[in-house]
């Protein structure tokens, strides 16, 4: 692989300022003094790589967690991640980089591969951590085709036999699209291309990345540059599609195929057991109506991966999100005694509802207005 000569780092913490004034920017929607800000920050002497990952990774951290907390809208959260992805864009036209190589050649001995092609899987929205990695890797001298968010996978396998790589990297955040990435996975690796993943839909440990049989998977982009860096390869004798033996029970499918009835059911419900929603509004009805869609899908993943944790991890963080939008966790737990009493012929369902119930109950309340955390 081609290499580079960059300035020394700063160092992460020396760009603790940055972050401050980055998102200072960030609030305002000054995107010229966040520009500004990424700017003065390497030409103090970070690298290009650390300005990506150790400033404006951060802040866009931020950004979820603000948004979570109830301090950002949904608009203004669109507004400030686009304003950070047309800074990484002016970040790469500023940073030279080395020659790309363009053709396409098979990574062989562990050599590593030359081209690699970046892409979220298909209904994956979330697309800065792979914009991030694609620069990352440009950085470190490879030649990148950046495709962006919500790549359908025939467009993917199109784009790879018409313009080629060594090997594709997946970016996912939402393990509800872990379906998607498995179909993506297996596609790819069918045309003989071995597919690195990464992104929180896969887990914290990678263990979704090793049940739908990727063969490597990062917790972030300094770790799958390295990782690609050595080399990854596409074992021979590696099946292209893993069997996932608990899938043949049908309840993925059977709850997927009936997710608008589902939540239908479970809002209906709902009505008799949590008597403030008569007084709910159309669009309190729709936002409430959402949720539950939301619920349903992730109920749909964890029987997917056969991981009840999936499910419980994401109601914990619901309920938090609810919370501070002042919807109270009763509700939710109230969502999933309905859930699981039109779910009574599944089993596996029911199971994960109950240790989803269970998880919710030992949330502890948030402190009252005034106390002490």
């Amino acid at each position: 692989m081609t290499t580079r000569t960059t300035t020394t780092s700063t160092g992460p913490a020396d760009l603790a300022g940055a972050r401050a004034r980055l998102w200072a920017a960030l609030e305002t929607r000054d995107e010229a003094a966040a520009a500004r800000t990424v700017f003065d920050a390497c030409d103090a002497g970070a690298t290009t790589e650390d300005v990506l990952l150790d400033l404006i990774g951060p802040v866009q951290a931020r950004v979820g967690r603000e948004w979570a907390a109830g301090r950002l809208s949904v608009a203004q959260e669109h507004a400030v991640t686009a304003i950070q992805d047309r800074v990484i864009a002016a970040l790469a036209l500023r940073t030279p980089h080395p020659r790309p190589v363009t053709p396409a050649r098979p990574a062989k001995d562990g050599a590593p591969p030359q081209r690699v092609t970046v892409a979220c899987v298909d209904g994956e929205w979330h697309a800065l951590p792979a914009r991030l990695l694609a620069e990352v890797l440009r950085g470190r001298g490879f030649t990148v085709d950046y495709l962006g968010a919500q790549v359908p996978t025939p467009h993917l396998i199109a784009h790879l036999h018409q313009n080629g790589a060594d090997v594709v990297a997946l970016s996912s955040s939402l393990p509800v699209r872990l379906p998607t990435a498995h179909a993506a996975v297996t596609a790819v690796q069918a045309i003989g291309l071995p597919v690195l993943v990464g992104g929180a839909a896969f887990g914290p440990d990678g263990r979704y990345a090793r049940l739908l049989g990727a063969d490597g998977w990062a917790p972030d982009a300094r770790s799958a540059a390295t990782l690609l860096a050595g080399g990854l390869q596409r074992p021979a004798d590696v099946p292209a599609d893993p069997a996932l033996p608990h899938l043949l029970d049908q309840e993925y499918t059977l709850v997927t195929r009936t997710r608008v009835q589902l939540t239908r059911d479970v809002l209906s419900g709902l009505e008799d057991r949590v008597p403030a929603m008569a007084a709910y509004t159309d669009e309190q009805r729709e936002r409430t109506a959402e949720d539950i869609a939301h619920v349903v899908d992730f109920l749909a993943a964890s029987l997917y991966a056969d991981d009840a944790e999936l499910f419980s991890g994401f109601l914990t963080w619901t309920a938090d999100v609810l919370e501070a939008r002042g919807v109270p966790t009763r509700a939710l737990v109230a969502a999933l005694d309905v859930l699981a009493d039109v779910q009574r012929d599944f089993p596996r369902a029911r199971a994960h509802l109950a240790a989803g119930r269970r998880a919710l109950t030992r949330v502890p309340p948030p402190p009252a207005p005034g106390s002490p955390a």
